[in-house]
């Protein structure tokens, strides 16, 4: 901007900030995302959801696509994580990096490999068919997520009817809900159907219920195998119920399994699901769970609710996490952002403008095209009001942790599993809970730590000869803790704990919960600096270091010019191992354990790691070794960890360093 930086102008008072009645809020302009016209692709559509369940709706006219998900649906089943044979593969990787040989070091690593992590599935999808309304005005179209209301939103007129329909998933109901209604008496005709990718059949009840029941695979197989073949996956129903207007509509069942409705006021459509799953330590054989009676009794639950009184406590709940923050950007001291990007008169052709009541409202889409010369603040607040609405829409107390694609997936094989990456996908789904006052979205992370804490005992104990427990890059729903079977460069990183249990000292810096300290978080810790004790070998210039050690998803060229990726002492791997030591020993000195032999030996450890370096170029080292770049502008900044999020490179504590991180963020572009 011409006058230096955005300015946060209002910040709400406490008592704003945890009352969800507030006004502060309704001083703001609406916090929404448009559009003028219907998902041509998947990533177009509309996010909803409650945590476990999420829908994208992608807002046709002829036609409707809400595509489901329920966030327990994956393939396998829990295995042995365990590689016997890696402790001599290790030996043979930690000779080589001695021996300088990083490139026949990175081969060998390939031992410690472990199996591949499993793959988030799809649910399926409710379709809807309007045969009578292809005759829509296109520039009556207005499609819109209401971040203020978690509400999805699409209007539109044929002739004389305006047609609308409103989505939302509620948490406290455990409901997806689809409100359908026109301006006209009786113009509300279509029919609906629920399908799935994965193997299924769907039934209609006496009660005129879509049921769908389904298998998903028992294990990671391609996807023309059906998985009735292998009976080991997770089951799944879903069950889709309708309310119809009072005194004006009929509803049949077709041959094809579908629902028809002629000539109603109004539809209200109820989606519930439900699973098998039973947790990350139990067989989906050994459930005895039926997917399909669980999900009939929740839709019997609420299928005599209103949709006011459905909406009404979905608003409570999710006003009450949502309303605790606001933000306000604005150029001058004037005046509020969102002026400008509501009442944009002539910033484009009224036919790329969205009309919703008297107001004109910029399509979102356009809004990021002109930010480059506009520079809106207004839409930062947006995305950044977005990400909370995400965070909320995908994890929630009760639910499974936020996967790599929150809960939202339409594919059988989902690029890179939608699986957790514990190298910065998952801890960056959660860096906005505590600073954005989201902090009870934050306990699936830590049921999910403590879970991959027990299956990562085994792995530590069989695989690496250690105490405590190891994590590597990637999980899934079954806490996969082993290093998955792949490229050396991404596969062999024992550090996803390490970064994992940096959230957990975190939470209590924000909450100053000592129960939360001491009952869940210092055991996880402890457990965690245990075996980084343990993995900690006598190195370089009496230092303590890693062995074998990689970046995440980076490689470097070796002193023999061959490219490889382990080598010893990454900076990140460092930065890492002083986080979870300085937590260790803050949360001694809260708890009161300072003495403890464990503390006192995690104390004498600290100081002798392996420090961060500075290269000659200025810049921060990635390696301990000054290796050769062969892709400066690599996407990940792991060697930045201790400035970000890390705390151990501060302008007070090492100005130096700040400087060479600076210069870092400069060479990667």
């Amino acid at each position: 901007m011409e006058d230096g930086s955005w300015v946060l102008v209002t910040r709400p008072t406490d008592r704003d900030m945890w009352n969800p009645t507030s006004t502060y809020l309704e001083d703001s302009k609406p916090l929404k995302i448009t559009s003028t016209g219907p998902a041509k692709y998947w990533t177009d559509a509309i996010p909803i959801g409650n945590g476990r369940l999420g829908a994208m709706v992608w807002g046709g006219v002829s036609s409707e696509l809400i595509q489901l998900n329920e966030d327990t649906l994956w393939t396998g089943t829990p295995i042995d994580y365990t590689n016997p044979d890696a402790p001599e593969a290790l030996a043979e990787v930690r000779n080589l990096v001695d021996s300088g040989e990083f490139a026949e070091a990175s081969d060998a690593a390939a031992k410690l490999s472990g199996t591949n992590a499993n793959v988030y599935q799809l649910l399926g999808d409710i379709k809807l068919e309007f045969d009578d309304y292809l005759m829509c005005a296109e520039e009556t179209y207005y499609r819109e997520l209401d971040l203020d209301t978690a509400t999805a939103r699409v209007k539109y007129s044929v002739g004389d009817v305006e047609f609308t329909r409103e989505h939302f998933a509620s948490y406290p109901d455990q409901v997806i809900v689809t409100k359908i209604a026109g301006s006209k008496e009786g113009s509300v005709s279509f029919t609906v159907s629920l399908d799935s990718k994965l193997d299924h059949h769907c039934y209609i009840t006496d009660e005129s219920q879509i049921v769908m029941e389904g298998r998903c695979p028992g294990k990671r197989i391609p996807p023309k195998v059906k998985a009735n073949d292998d009976p080991k996956g997770i089951l799944f129903a879903a069950v889709l119920g309708l309310q119809i207007s009072d005194g004006a509509g009929l509803m049949s069942v077709l041959d094809d399994g579908k629902l028809k409705v002629e000539g109603a006021n109004w539809v209200v459509l109820h989606m519930v699901a439900s699973s098998s799953f039973e947790g990350p330590f139990t067989k989906p054989s050994e459930s005895e769970k039926d997917p399909a009676s669980v999900s009939l009794r929740a839709l019997k639950s609420i299928k005599n609710q209103s949709y006011s009184e459905l909406y009404s406590r979905h608003l409570d709940d999710y006003q009450n996490l949502f309303h605790r923050v606001s933000l306000q950007l604005c150029k001058g001291s004037d005046r509020n952002i969102g002026d400008r990007s509501l009442e944009i008169k002539n910033l484009m052709p009224s036919g790329n403008r969205c009309v919703e009541g008297n107001k004109d409202v910029v399509p979102t889409v356009d809004r990021i095209r002109s930010f480059q010369s506009d520079e809106d603040p207004s839409l930062v607040e947006l995305l950044f009001q977005f990400g909370r609405y995400l965070l909320i829409s995908s994890s929630r107390p009760g639910t499974q942790v936020a996967n790599l694609q929150g809960i939202w997936n339409k594919d059988l094989e989902p690029k890179w599993d939608s699986a957790p990456h514990l190298n910065i996908n998952l801890e960056m789904n959660y860096w906005p809970s505590l600073p954005c006052n989201l902090s009870e979205c934050q306990e699936p992370l830590f049921e999910f730590i403590k879970s991959l804490s027990i299956n990562g005992c085994k792995t530590a104990q069989v695989n690496y000869k250690t105490s405590g427990w190891v994590v590597h890059h990637k999980s899934d729903i079954w806490a996969k803790p082993s290093a998955d079977k792949g490229e050396v460069v991404w596969a062999i990183w024992p550090m996803g704990g390490a970064w994992l249990c940096t959230h957990l000292w975190e939470h209590y810096s924000y909450t100053m919960d000592e129960d939360f300290l001491r009952n869940k978080a210092y055991p996880l810790l402890e457990g965690c600096a245990s075996f980084l004790l343990d993995w900690l070998i006598e190195g370089h210039g009496g230092y303590l270091e890693t062995n074998p050690s990689t970046s995440p998803e980076h490689m470097f060229i070796a002193p023999d010019g061959k490219s490889a990726s382990v080598s010893y002492s990454s900076t990140m791997d460092m930065a890492l191992i002083k986080e979870v030591f300085s937590a260790i020993i803050s949360a001694s000195e809260v708890l009161g354990r300072n003495e403890d032999a464990f503390v006192q030996k995690v104390h004498k450890a600290q100081p002798r790691l392996y420090p961060t370096k500075i290269d000659e170029e200025g810049s921060i080292m990635e390696w301990a070794q000054d290796f050769k770049d062969p892709d400066v502008h690599h996407r990940h900044l792991s060697h930045l960890f201790g400035l970000f999020p890390g705390h151990s490179i501060t302008i007070d504590k090492n100005p130096e360093l700040c400087e060479a991180a600076e210069n870092s963020l400069y060479k990667r572009g």
